[in-house]
This record gives structure tokens, C-alpha cells and sequence, in this order.
């Protein structure tokens, strides 16, 4: 497979060759290109790479009735969106339910069409904060303290392929299961927490490397300073993720924690629910029901507690060239390369380079990113 474009990482014209690996990146006029068989409006980047989606197309992941058919619906469309790596994401839930849901996942990432796309799974809670704020739309009755024997049942349910887990680092026995859960190679993310200085360092320093969508799962009080989201921000071994929206942060927040974070030490997810992607109406989050109202918000149905969002990762990274105020380069960094090293996604971690996998998508940037192709392991899918 060859295809040509702008390099979002350079500016350059380039001529890609890949079929499953990138075999070839070279300027247009060393692969023997004339500059006007090469559209100039149209980019070419890495796949993109989303660590955090709940559902898609109508589809909720935390259904463990969920069937293979709808989950293929939905990994089809997340592919459409120029995604072609994804963590599916299950929430706070009952511990027969959320293992049951995790091993539906599993069945789905070794059955379904494209299900190479499937890179793991992201496990957001149970281990969260329980106050109302923090919580966010995670079931209060579930939340539970860290346990190491509830995460093998995780990790037997999908037989080792949990990647990142969002866990709050208030309760006592935090830093040492964070301690045990990477040597396993999983990454720890701090998320949903009213976690105090001292306790937010002691995640970090027993391994903790990213803030889950830091700005949100918060107190709508909080003292100005100190608090935890200043302790995460100030911490510059913490990557930290974010939902770019235009709901759930305002340009303001998002572009003085880009400042603090830096693009290196920033991931773009979507944090998408079952609506992203279908019709404004009552959609299931897990055991919760949620209204996708025609403003573009999700909440928990008869309240305004956002739940997940109806992002699209391709309308994530234009927004985070207009609301963050960041270069569209480093607007695609955020939504590729990065998250891929936090969740040490082999063959994706180093950008648009010979040996990478062949993860591709084409596109034009007017006043969002509109996907031309998508390309998952060299095979044209979107």
C-alpha cells in the first residue's frame, strides 16, 4: 500500500509505503512524485490512539449482554472516527458484572472483524472516590477499596490484557496496589479522587503515571489551593488526559494545564459513551441510564452529571487546536504517540516511522479534522 500527503509531524509532502509494518516514509520528490500528484490538503498522521471509550453507536461496553455483532457495529464506526488502536473502557460496577463485561470484551477482541484494533482494556474504577463530585457518574454503591484479587479476576477474564486502570489514591492501601499492578506492565492512572497532596505523591512515586481526564470527576467546591488538581498538575512525572469537548473543560482550564502538562505529557481521549456517534436520546451507561441531549452534553438521565461524552477522536483533535490553542502537530501527538507510550503500545510509540505498525489515516483540516482513509495494520477500513 502506498499513500501521500502532508506529514502532520513535518510539514513535509511525504509518500508512504506500508502494508502491516510502515516499510517507507520519503519526501515526495525521492519516490519519484511530481508535487502535483500529491494533494497538499490533505495530511497524513498515525492512526490515532483513544485509551478511554465506554461505547459507541448506540453500543454500551459495560453491557456484558453486549453482543458481538453491536460491538463490531461500534469498532467500525470508532474506525471511521480515524481511531485504530482503542482501549474499551468498563466502569464501576458489581464484580461479577464488570468481569463479566471484561470477558465479553476479550471474546469480542479475538473474534470480531478488525479486532486487532482492540489494543487491551481500560478498567475506571471500582476503586474511585465515593463522594459526590469525585464520583462523578460511577455508581456510589459499588465504589470499594483496591483489591489485588478483584484485579486477577480482571486480568484471568481477559487473560492478562488490562492496560490502564483508573484508581484514587485516598485509600490506605493504594500506593501498594499500584506498586504490585505495574510490575505487571499495567499502567496506573489517578482519577475520580479528592486525594490529598501527600497521597497523590505516594501514587506516583509507587508508579502512577497519568491524571484520568484531570478537570473532571471533581468537587464543584473546592478550596482554591491546595487541592488535587494543582498537586496533579504541579507533578511532572503525572502525564495527564483530557476530554476536549468544549463541555466538560473550558479553553481556559485546558490551556493552562496544556502549560503545565506540556504536549508531551498530554493524551486526547474521548472518554465517548453509548450515544458518540448516534442520535440524541436515553442510552445505558452500565446499570445507569443517560440522556444524549441535542447540545452535544450526555448526563445521567434527569440530572446534569455529565456521563462519558459523544466525542469523536477526530473532532477531539481539532478541538484541541481551537480551545487548547496548540499546532495541529501537536494536536495529533497528543492523540497518538502519547498515549500509546503510556500504555507502552508496541509499534506505535515512535510516530509516522519505518518499522511502526501500519496504522495510517489521511485528512483535511477546515473547521474540524475530516477522515479521508483510515488504514488498520496496512488494510483500508475507513
Amino acid at each position: 500500500m502506498k499513500c501521500s500527503g502532508v506529514n502532520v509531524a513535518t510539514g513535509q509532502p511525504v509518500s508512504v509505503e506500508f502494508d502491516q509494518m510502515i516499510r517507507e516514509v520519503r519526501p515526495v520528490e525521492e519516490a519519484g512524485l511530481e508535487g502535483a500528484e500529491v494533494d497538499t490538503d490533505v495530511w497524513i498522521a498515525p492512526g490515532f490512539v483513544d485509551i478511554q471509550v465506554n461505547g459507541f453507536a448506540g453500543i454500551d461496553f459495560n453491557n456484558p449482554q453486549a453482543s458481538l455483532d453491536d460491538i463490531s457495529k461500534a469498532l467500525e464506526m470508532i474506525l471511521s472516527t480515524g481511531v485504530t488502536r482503542c482501549l474499551p473502557t468498563v466502569i464501576t460496577g458489581g464484580p461479577d458484572e464488570m468481569v463479566a463485561c471484561l470477558r465479553n470484551l476479550r471474546r469480542a477482541q479475538l473474534e470480531v472483524p478488525h479486532r486487532q484494533a482492540i489494543a487491551g482494556f481500560h478498567v475506571e474504577g471500582p476503586f474511585i472516590g465515593p463522594e459526590d463530585g469525585p464520583r462523578g457518574a460511577h455508581p456510589h454503591k459499588w465504589v470499594r477499596p483496591p483489591s489485588l484479587f478483584e484485579y486477577q479476576r480482571w486480568q484471568e477474564a481477559t487473560e492478562g490484557n488490562i492496560r490502564l486502570v483508573t484508581v484514587s489514591p485516598h485509600w490506605p492501601e493504594a500506593a501498594d496496589w499500584i506498586s504490585r499492578v505495574v510490575k505487571d506492565g499495567v499502567a496506573v492512572s489517578i482519577g475520580h479522587t479528592g486525594a490529598s497532596a501527600a497521597e497523590i505523591s505516594a501514587a506516583v512515586d509507587a508508579g502512577a503515571t497519568l491524571s484520568t481526564h484531570l478537570g473532571n470527576g471533581a468537587h464543584v467546591v473546592m478550596r482554591r489551593h491546595p487541592n488535587y488538581l494543582w498537586d496533579q498538575l504541579a507533578e511532572d512525572r503525572l502525564s495527564a488526559s483530557f476530554i476536549v469537548d468544549g463541555i466538560h473543560l473550558g479553553s481556559a482550564f485546558l490551556r493552562t494545564a496544556l502549560r503545565a502538562k506540556t504536549v508531551q505529557r498530554t493524551v486526547l481521549v474521548t472518554d465517548a459513551s453509548a450515544p458518540a456517534g448516534a442520535a440524541p436520546g436515553r442510552y445505558h451507561l452500565g446499570e445507569a441510564e443517560a440522556d444524549y441531549l441535542p447540545d452535544g452534553r450526555v448526563v445521567l438521565a434527569g440530572t446534569d452529571k455529565l456521563a462519558g461524552s459523544g466525542l469523536k477522536m477526530n473532532h477531539g483533535v481539532a478541538n484541541m487546536v481551537h480551545l487548547g490553542g496548540i499546532t495541529l502537530r501537536d494536536a495529533v501527538q497528543t492523540a497518538t504517540v502519547n498515549p500509546a507510550r503510556i500504555i507502552q503500545l508496541e509499534g506505535r510509540m515512535r510516530g509516522l516511522q519505518e518499522g511502526e505498525r501500519g496504522d495510517v489515516v489521511l485528512f483535511r483540516m477546515n473547521a474540524t479534522v475530516e477522515v479521508v482513509a483510515v488504514y488498520l495494520d496496512g488494510e483500508l477500513v475507513g
